[in-house]
């Protein structure tokens, strides 16, 4: 039987999340196209999958802030490629610092409201047409718990996941008549390189963040993408929160001391 010719196109794809979810699509006989800001990781990416499964993968390096950055990657992808994505998963995102409104780092700020609301918007809107034209295509928004709850010093994180939460409602309502899946999953404390990043390189201030407790991993938000990409047609999961079992809200844990 001739292989299906479908690409999952995903954002962040270097690492966490997006690299994990790549590898699943993969192992299951998807396509690939993987975008993000490191090409070396890109490449190291891109050669590992592609000698472990039988899939095609293109990469794309690109800035998700940068609106002409991501029209020139995506218009760039061959037409055979473009005509046949047939999920986004904009996973694209970050966290910086955690300081209280009065004393946020406003650069912090901007890379934040980039990143996780404008990258998201700027990557859809190039692909949304394709769906469309398609008469299918399924989105995955990567929110956050942050998304559904606010905690003291996460105020523009927060903020801005929030948005996405409300962007994924906004987009399931207005690309429905176009049989245009939207899904919104919410993670909890993941251990990715999340913490690294927003606690800007200290790795003894991020590992102190899963202390005491069995944390999330990329593999089980990939495996949650996997599951709710492949109902079948006529059923969507339009939002999905999940947590490790040691945590009931954004600040509540159940932490055991000198866990390690």
């Amino acid at each position: 039987m001739e292989k299906e010719n479908r690409y999952i196109l995903i954002s962040g794809a270097t690492s966490g999340f997006g690299y994990y979810t790549a590898r699943i699509f993969a192992q299951n006989g998807w396509n690939l196209v993987l975008t993000g800001r490191r090409n070396d990781r890109l490449e190291e990416a891109k050669r590992e999958l592609s000698s472990t499964y039988s899939c095609e993968i293109e990469t794309l390096c690109f800035d998700v802030r940068n609106n002409e950055e991501v029209e020139r990657s995506i218009a760039s992808l061959p037409q055979e490629i473009l005509q046949n994505i047939r999920i986004l998963v904009n996973n694209a995102g970050l966290a910086l610092g955690r300081n209280s409104i009065d004393n946020g780092d406003i650069n912090d700020w901007e890379q934040m409201i980039d990143t996780n609301l404008k990258g998201l918007l700027y990557l859809s809107r190039q692909i949304i047409p394709l769906f469309k034209a398609n008469k299918a295509g399924h989105i995955v928004n990567i929110s956050s718990i942050a998304g559904k709850e606010v905690y003291p010093d996460g105020n523009v994180y927060c903020a801005s996941k929030h948005g996405v939460d409300a962007l994924s409602k906004a987009m399931r309502m207005d690309l429905l008549p176009y049989n245009i899946k939207v899904t919104n999953i919410a993670p909890g404390a993941a251990n990715t390189e999340f913490s690294l990043v927003r606690f800007k390189g200290s790795q003894e201030t991020a590992d102190a963040v899963y202390n005491g407790f069995e944390p999330l991993v990329a593999q089980d938000i990939a495996e949650t993408i996997y599951f709710a990409c492949t109902r079948p047609a006529h059923v969507v999961i339009n939002d999905l929160t999940i947590m490790p079992a040691a945590q009931a809200s954004a600040t509540v844990f159940h932490k055991i001391k000198n866990n390690k």
